[in-house]
């Protein structure tokens, strides 16, 4: 079209009045021309160019403006151009769109796939992996560093007490409720949502199978956890677990008092401490199994699965006492009487002796 114009421009019989004419239609056809690529590149060239060194992802926090996202992403080093990603934002109503998350960024993204994904809400969610947790103040603090809910608003949850009786649980047995393992979560999850999620967990896996081999010890899936956690505690070697489990079901049913000394570590909430003296075993608190009989009223740590399996299959045998080798290696020696159980302790008591282990 506009070779056509151009040459009728350099035909010398048309009149004036339609030289200008033809002269604005041809000035027309090329601004447009330059406003249509200059749209096009706008919308379709690519405007995300990620280096080597920096992460594709991106958290969009709830209650972000577009003014917000744009923000992020340009001090991020995502997006090349900040004007023309606002441009299509807007043209595209993404302002009132806006969806909080955690988005996965490709490289040589343009405007239009970029603000597709993130109107969508097509976010990638976290692998949420816990293990190793004692408290739920430690839990929350681990927890909201991958989760956008921080540890305030988690511990609100855990300590609602209506929240807690709608679910079964109380402040103090609350950590049964949580099964260390690797599960994907959205980042935008709020602590409300979290809490539901890990009781949907706790139902999966607390299955019929498992509740059977937990109800034939005479335990529900809240005792299990608190004898596990203490397991978990007693032994870094998971051999052992099915045979320390043995020991504590046994001393229940005899009526006996479990005697575990990582319940008064968490009593006494000195969790590094590596010998228990008399005087710790005095300590009055209702988590200390040398002064009070049955279980503590919650687990003292969030106890692994490979310890909440060995509790529901738990080793059949006439043990009732256990105490570490003396050797240090972690592993322990088991016994059936009180006489050979102190024989063990008081080779222990010389080993941490010589090496000046006092407390």
């Amino acid at each position: 079209m506009a070779q056509i114009l151009y040459k009728l421009l350099r035909m010398k019989k048309i009149s004036f009045l339609l030289r200008i004419v033809l002269m604005f239609i041809l000035i027309s056809i090329v601004v447009g021309g330059i406003k249509l690529y200059h749209a096009y590149t706008q919308i379709y060239q690519p405007n995300v160019i990620l280096k080597a060194n920096l992460s594709p992802y991106i958290y969009i926090p709830t209650g972000s403006t577009l003014q917000d996202v744009t923000r992020i992403l340009y001090k991020s080093n995502v997006i090349i151009n900040r004007n023309s990603f606002e441009w299509l934002a807007e043209k595209k109503q993404y302002q009132n769109n806006i969806k909080p998350g955690r988005y996965k960024i490709k490289n040589n993204m343009n405007n239009n796939e970029l603000i597709n994904m993130l109107r969508s809400g097509d976010q990638t969610p976290v692998k949420l992996s816990f293990n190793n947790i004692r408290t739920l103040e430690q839990f929350a603090g681990a927890i909201s560093k991958k989760i956008e809910a921080d540890s305030l608003s988690l511990m609100r949850v855990f300590q609602d007490e209506i929240t807690l009786t709608e679910y079964g649980f109380n402040k103090h047995n609350l950590p049964a409720l949580f099964i260390p393992n690797t599960y994907e979560i959205y980042w935008n999850t709020t602590a409300s949502d979290f809490f539901k999620r890990m009781k949907k967990e706790f139902d999966a896996f607390w299955n019929e199978d498992r509740r059977k081999k937990a109800a034939a010890a005479g335990l529900n899936p809240i005792e299990v956890s608190i004898i596990a956690s203490i397991v978990f505690e007693e032994s870094a070697k998971s051999k052992e677990y099915k045979t320390i489990a043995g020991v504590y079901i046994n001393r229940i049913k005899k009526g006996m008092r479990l005697q575990a000394d990582p319940t008064v570590k968490f009593a006494l909430r000195n969790f590094e401490k590596k010998r228990i003296l008399l005087k710790d075993l005095e300590y009055d608190s209702p988590y200390n199994t040398y002064v009070y009989s049955g279980l503590p009223p919650g687990p003292i740590c969030f106890p692994g699965i490979k310890a909440i399996e060995a509790v529901i299959n738990y080793e059949k045998h006439s043990y009732i006492y256990f105490c570490a080798k003396d050797d240090l290696s972690g592993y322990h020696n088991f016994a059936k009487t009180l006489q050979q159980h102190n024989e063990n302790a008081r080779r222990y008591q010389a080993a941490l002796n010589k090496r000046n282990i006092r407390k």
